[in-house]
Parts: C-alpha cells; structure tokens; sequence
C-alpha cells in the first residue's frame, strides 16, 4: 500500500548550507523505493528579497504578516526561485523530483486565518490527489508553501494564500496517511524549561507546551502542525537538519531530537 512507505519531509531555508546532505539524503532514499514528499520553507530568502524591493515585513506569533505586495513576492521567491533550485539540485544528484505549490491541482485550499495576518492561511483543505498520482509515477513531489484562497472577501483579496511550511507539510502528512512527519529544523529539538531536548511527547504535553509558553517563535508553529498531523500520522519527528545525513540517520533508527506521538 501506497501509504505504508510515505514519508513527509518538510525541510526549512535555515537546514540547508553549502554542505548540506538533506539532499543527497532525500535521493537515497528515492532509490530505495521511499515514496517521498518534500515540502520546503524560505522564509529568510523571502525577506532578503523583501528588503532589496523595499517592502516592509513583520511578523507576529511566528507568521509572516501578508499584504498583496509581500504575497507577489513570497510566490515568485518560494514557488518560483527557491522550489526550482531544490528540484533542479535533485535531478542534478539523480533524484526524480517535480516542483509544485499548493495551489497546482488545487492541492491546498485555505481561508485567511485572521484579519492581522492579511493574506495568511489558517488551517487548509489538501486534496492529495495529484500528489498521489505523481508517487504512484515515481516522482518526488516538492511542494512550495502556497495555496488557494477559498474565501475572496475584499478589494485587497487575491487567489492565492501565504501559507505556514509547517502547517501545510502537516496537513499534506494527514491526508496522505504517511508513516512519518519528518521536521528538518536548525534546533536539537524541543526544549523544555530547563532548555533539555524533550525526547518524546504526546499530544496532550504538546498542547500544554503552547498554552503555557515553554514553546516559542516558530517551535509553536511546528508543535500545532504535529498536532494537526497526530489525526492521521503515528509518529511526527522534529530533528536538527544541520547535522550531516541526518535524514538517512532518522529512517534508519539512530536519529535524535522529539518524537511526537498521538
């Protein structure tokens, strides 16, 4: 069965250096027949080029802030330069891989999940069927955070959604029913209080981790997409991407960081 050897991988612009494996790693487990899906960040990319255009940017509680302007630029930068450069790296190292967004196929669909956030989703409908078909064909999908807007509501409203890595890598993980959520991060882990790696939660310690503030910044986006995973995926795994082949280490058993369970 198909679903038996998914596997969602969602990799941020911070993991990926010059000497970076995740990659290499990615297409080594391809050719051991891994159906894989990546879905990738950027957001550091998004503001550079935010800056060289003058377009001011902010954030709040983890999420870029999103006005018509920083969505053209987030849509050219992460569908557009970022996914090519990662597809075009993978068929350069043997892989089979084929850029998307989640607005092809209608993939991800979206309503803005608040007024301050501007052109931002909140939670998303996936229909993974092109998803499907692309693995069934031996692709490796690799999936630019991006989806449709299903709900145009005003003179500033456009097609299309910012939408958080994580919350659609999430999403995509659950429709999919995949074996395991990988979050290919640039921290050990998930700390806790006394800034020790947490080596295993459960969903109900997950929750109290946001509620009482021992998760920041963008740790809380990752733990409420494991959340939203945790419906349909056994095991969501949040480890250090900085670490050479630590890809090939997780699947193989010797990885490190938080495991969260449902």
């Amino acid at each position: 069965m198909l679903g038996s050897k998914i596997v969602v991988v969602k990799i941020g612009g911070s993991t990926l250096g010059q000497h970076d494996t995740t990659l290499e790693d990615l297409v080594a487990l391809q050719k051991r027949k891994f159906s894989i899906v990546v879905v990738h960040g950027g957001g550091n990319a998004v503001t550079d080029w935010l800056t060289r255009l003058n377009i001011p940017t902010r954030f709040t509680q983890g999420l870029r802030v999103t006005d018509l302007n920083t969505l053209k630029v987030v849509t050219a930068v992460l569908a557009g330069l970022v996914n090519k450069e990662l597809v075009s790296e993978i068929n350069r190292l043997g892989g089979k891989a084929i850029g998307l967004s989640g607005v092809d196929g209608s993939i991800a669909q979206g309503k803005m999940k608040s007024r301050e956030l501007g052109l931002t989703a909140g939670e998303l409908t996936i229909d993974a069927h092109l998803l499907k078909v692309l693995l069934n064909s031996g692709y490796m999908p690799v999936v630019a955070p991006i989806c449709m807007n299903c709900a145009l509501t005003g003179h500033e409203d456009s097609n299309m959604l910012n939408v958080n890595g994580d919350t659609i890598a999430a999403q995509i993980a659950a429709a999919l029913q995949a074996r395991k959520l990988i979050f290919l991060t640039d921290v050990p882990g998930i700390y806790d209080n006394s800034k020790q790696v947490v080596n295993q939660m459960d969903a109900n310690m997950a929750k109290s981790m946001i509620e009482n503030g021992t998760a920041t910044g963008g740790m809380i986006a990752k733990l409420e997409a494991s959340l939203i995973a945790s419906q349909k995926v056994s095991l969501t795994r949040i480890i250090d991407g900085r670490i050479d082949h630590a890809l090939l280490d997780e699947i193989e058993g010797r990885g490190n960081g938080t495991t969260i369970v449902n």
